[in-house]
């Protein structure tokens, strides 16, 4: 019998896969606080072919609240597989002269997305992840506009690893660094020692990115140290500001860069 399915378990119908083919569709909403780190170190986590931003040591730490799905959309209709929160960090790069972005560490608190993150070389671990919500109305939610505050917080392996506050100002452009492409590292290793596992630099391949209702602010931002997560090596020297934003986007493929073998 022939058994079936994008990714991992098989079965005879596909159904126990756990996560559906490509085009992936995404909506959310983002808190981000750009900040400079150190530029050695931020370089330091740079694979072959990436060179550092025209700004050393740009990097951001990114909270989205998201909801996914595929083109049928059936999957907002069963809200425990479109719904999720992540965490991640990006610094600015370049690739052959062209601006990039690229992504060290990455948290989500889903199994299906950390799974589709790997297929496409996002660095995705399980984490807990906070995000201030928005309302329409009431005095639980922050106001749309100036002096509205929003909050991320980031744990994982029981260790509280990130904090991050923006209290809005004035809209505000786009900031670069959600717009970017990110450059990926697709790593599986060989299980047979005979032949040569998974090694690749690719794009990540967003499509009709949609980003709306931007405002920035005054920010603050805490990395903080952990035995097993190095992310506190990118723990910021400066903080720039924050941001709020709705955000979309869709992934079908991505573009292979660089290959070798593991």
């Amino acid at each position: 019998m022939t058994l079936f399915g994008y990714t991992l378990p098989l079965s005879p119908s596909g159904r126990s896969s756990l996560v559906p083919p490509p085009p992936w569709h995404f909506s959310g909403e983002v808190v981000m606080v750009e900040y400079l780190a150190d530029p050695d170190v931020v370089t330091s986590f740079m694979p072959p072919g990436l060179e550092p931003g025209d700004r050393p040591g740009l990097a951001a730490a990114i909270f989205g609240d998201w909801q996914s799905c595929t083109d049928d959309a059936t999957e907002l209709l069963d809200p425990v597989r479109s719904q999720y929160r992540e965490c991640y960090v990006a610094l600015a790069a370049t690739w052959q002269g062209e601006p990039v972005a690229r992504c060290p560490f990455c948290w989500v608190d889903k199994d299906f997305s950390l799974v589709r993150g790997l297929i496409q070389g996002y660095p995705k671990k399980m984490g807990s992840i906070g995000i201030t919500r928005a309302f329409g109305i009431g005095r639980a939610t922050p106001q749309d506009g100036a002096g509205a505050q929003f909050a991320g917080t980031l744990a994982a392996g029981e260790r509280r690893l990130v904090e991050a506050r923006v209290a809005l100002t004035a809209p505000a452009p786009a900031p670069a660094l959600m717009l970017a492409p990110l450059v990926h590292s697709r790593c599986f290793p060989s299980w047979d020692p005979a032949t040569a596992g998974v090694d690749e630099l690719v794009t990540g391949g967003s499509t009709d990115q949609w980003i709306d209702n931007v405002w920035a602010g005054d920010a603050e931002l805490t990395i903080f140290d952990s035995p097993h997560d190095e992310v506190s090596l990118l723990k910021p020297v400066e903080v720039l500001g924050g941001y709020r934003f709705s955000f979309a986007e869709t992934i079908a493929g991505g573009r292979l860069l660089s290959a070798t073998g593991r």
